[in-house]
């Protein structure tokens, strides 16, 4: 037997519906009825897909049609076809609903303690379907994963206008910085407390390319201070928490991160001058995906009650 075939153009979409439709319907006269089409509009293209396959599909009899050993193989692959084919457009469908897809959130310091945990919890328990990706870099390292469409967003302290060609954002709330240690440290201790006491402690804070870093640099340079000597540089919430918790280190944190921990807490020596806005990070000119639309819309609703609480 020749060679067949079926992707040469002359096999159709409508050819696998109707098969199938005769082979459900068990006559021609009821797939007709069936599909709405006139009866000899679905026997003319019947023969079509036969001449095209070159064997019989069905044998005609008094009560209907019954498939042929090659119609039952056809048939079997038609409606794996058309099955796949409408499982393909309710993905479309979910995708453009927001139902499934995945969505890529790069996370700074800010924002990624309290405010992005809710806000996936509440995108989880709305749409399950989605899958969310959360990754931490510093904001460099995570601008050209955004550009590149990597990553959907960025959420985390907003850096200035300059620095952002090519990038838009969007302000979620204002959050002051506040120093940090663990209960116990000895420097509570300390009457009249100022931020040259704090020199004599090791410190964990932001690398330097990071705008809380140059703002905390401003800070020491304004008391007249030196940066401390002792240090560790980290951008990770959770090793800088537990190396605070564990250790004599003093770290500036968020005051949402502050205030959520109960094994440290602020100091009492102000940052008056470092208070960030925390916000998202966008593509200027590429829409967001519906999933991504759908988690900007759970960080906005979350940050607004942040701040009512």
């Amino acid at each position: 037997m020749r060679p067949i075939d079926l992707l040469n153009g002359r096999l159709k979409l409508r050819h696998l519906v109707l098969v199938v439709a005769i082979a459900d319907q068990g006559s021609v006269l009821r797939a007709a009825e069936h599909l709405r089409l006139a009866q000899p509009a679905v026997t003319r293209s019947l023969r079509e897909l036969e001449n095209l396959l070159g064997v019989e599909l069905f044998t005609r009899g008094p009560r209907g049609v019954t498939p042929t050993l090659f119609g039952d193989v056809f048939i079997e692959h038609a409606r794996a076809v058309l099955a796949e084919l409408r499982r393909a457009g309710e993905r479309i469908s979910g995708l453009a609903d927001g139902e499934v897809g995945t969505v890529t959130v790069g996370t700074l310091l800010a924002g990624s303690n309290v405010l992005l945990p809710r806000a996936i919890a509440a995108l989880k328990e709305d749409r399950p379907g989605i899958t969310v990706i959360v990754q931490e870099a510093t904001f460099d390292a995570l601008v050209p994963r955004l550009l590149d469409g990597e990553t959907d967003l960025i959420l985390g302290r907003l850096n200035p206008i300059d620095d952002l060609r090519g990038l838009r954002q969007i302000t979620l709330y204002g959050e002051p910085v506040e120093l940090v240690a663990r209960h116990g440290h000895p420097a509570r201790s300390r009457p009249g407390l100022v931020l040259a006491d704090l020199l004599d402690y090791p410190w964990v804070l932001p690398l330097e390319q990071t705008a809380l870093r140059t703002e905390l640099e401003q800070v020491f340079r304004a008391s007249g201070l030196a940066m401390p000597r002792n240090l560790v540089e980290c951008t990770s919430v959770l090793t800088v928490r537990t190396l605070v918790r564990d250790t004599d280190m003093i770290a500036a944190l968020p005051e949402l991160v502050a205030r959520t921990d109960g094994e440290i807490a602020p100091l009492p020596v102000p940052l008056e001058t470092v208070r960030r806005q925390v916000g998202v990070t966008l593509p200027a000119h590429r829409a967001p995906t519906p999933s991504a639309r759908l988690m900007l819309d759970r960080l906005r609703r979350e940050a607004a009650a942040l701040t009512a609480g």
